[in-house]
């Protein structure tokens, strides 16, 4: 089998090449891979630094939105993973693009990796597959658009799109920017380590390896123009998780401070990842507590990686 992955360079692109190229992701074993990633945004080849030499990896440094290069670069391909983003409208496009291209190659599977934020905030319970997208942020409503417009592929020419979508991931190679290396990446560096609006935002956390294990198995038996959810290990606010961390790395909360801002941030996301566990088997593997701890300890030990990225 031959993939071809947009965005394979950015933080969960690159775990599911790293992984699928080290064989650990089920009924995936010896597939060879091809990425597509502009390296905007998120995207570093030093994402794929281990893997940079196997000899199953090709890279090719475009933009999914080219359609000349979308169209070459699919060819001989078994099927596409779709991680990429721009955060605005042209995700749109771009996954337009991408769908075109699988449309006149017939491509056997075309996997829409999401995520949780395209529903909004919600107060209590989970969302389930069929609740309505409700973006609050125009990155969120530009994803929102982009599986819209996958699925509309599949109920319009047939197309043999499926949709994940994800709880918040965590894990190494996460840029600074975002929440767990954001904290732990500042009190590694003795600086204050910050957290967006009062603290109270529950999130619900994914380690980016069960996410990818999950990826893997709708890719392979989801059924197309269905939806699946792969859900958190642990829903926590802010501030617990701020808690954990300074546990971790020894440090008191003097080293916390709050922003005070946030207000266009979602207050909470939970789904309800029942599908994905009665239809494909999976489960988290990951326990949040050593899966964190890991996460830390990676920090701790690739400052060189981290370091080029603050922008303080």
């Amino acid at each position: 089998m031959r993939l071809l992955v947009t965005g394979g360079a950015g933080f969960i692109g690159s775990h599911f090449v790293r992984a699928l190229l080290a064989d650990r992701l089920p009924g995936l074993q010896g597939a060879a891979v091809t990425v597509l990633d502009k390296l905007a945004y998120a995207g570093s080849f030093a994402n794929l630094s281990p893997v940079a030499e196997h000899k199953r990896l090709d890279f090719v440094p475009a933009d999914v939105a080219d359609d000349s290069v979308a169209g070459y670069a699919m060819r001989g391909h078994d099927a596409v993973v779709h991680f990429a983003g721009s955060r605005s409208g042209a995700d749109v496009h771009g996954v337009q693009v991408l769908l075109d291209a699988a449309l006149d190659r017939e491509v056997p599977r075309f996997v829409q990796v999401s995520t949780d934020e395209v529903y909004g905030s919600i107060d209590t319970g989970a969302w389930t597959e069929r609740s309505a997208v409700a973006p609050t942020t125009p990155a969120a409503a530009a994803k929102a658009g982009a599986d819209l417009m996958a699925l509309a592929y599949h109920r319009s020419h047939g197309l043999p799109v499926v949709v994940t979508r994800a709880s918040t991931n965590y894990g190494p190679y996460q840029d600074p920017g975002q929440t767990v290396p954001g904290l732990v990446t500042a009190l590694l560096d003795g600086r204050t380590a910050r957290l967006r609006g009062d603290g109270t935002r529950v999130r619900d956390w994914l380690h980016v390896d069960d996410h990818c294990h999950g990826i893997a198995l709708a890719l392979l038996d989801g059924r197309p123009g269905e939806i699946y959810h792969i859900g958190g290990t642990v829903e926590l606010a802010d501030r617990d998780l701020a808690g954990m961390i300074l546990a971790e790395l020894g440090a008191g909360w003097d080293a916390i401070g709050l922003t005070g801002d946030g207000k266009d941030q979602d207050h909470r996301h939970a789904l309800d990842d029942d599908k994905i566990r009665r239809e494909l088997g999976w489960r988290p593997r990951v326990e949040f507590t050593s899966g964190l701890s890991a996460t830390i300890h990676w920090y701790r030990t690739n400052r060189s990686w981290w370091r080029p990225l603050l922008t303080i």
